[in-house]
């Protein structure tokens, strides 16, 4: 089965995939249709940024439990310190 899809593109892709056209030597939509197939090739095999660095979550963590939740009061104590010193 075969679907009809019509395209309207800015002069300058079109004159790119014009030139595509003669250095494969196919028409515009065998260009576009590989072109396309390999898009969707790539979005299939993409993995999620989670499984990308699922394995470096955590691994160098303080160990303290609470850093995400008391951030604000962590960095206010930090500057206190640092602004009067002991």
């Amino acid at each position: 089965m075969t679907g009809m899809t019509t395209v309207r593109l800015p002069l300058d892709i079109d004159m790119r995939l014009a030139m595509l056209t003669k250095v494969w030597q196919k028409t515009k939509s065998q260009v576009i249709k590989e072109i396309l197939e390999s898009f969707f090739r790539a979005q299939e095999n993409e993995e999620s940024s989670y499984t990308l660095g699922k394995d470096f979550f955590g691994r160098y963590g303080s160990g303290k439990g609470n850093l995400s939740k008391d951030y604000k009061q962590i960095i206010k104590g930090k500057l206190h310190d640092k602004h009067h010193p002991r």
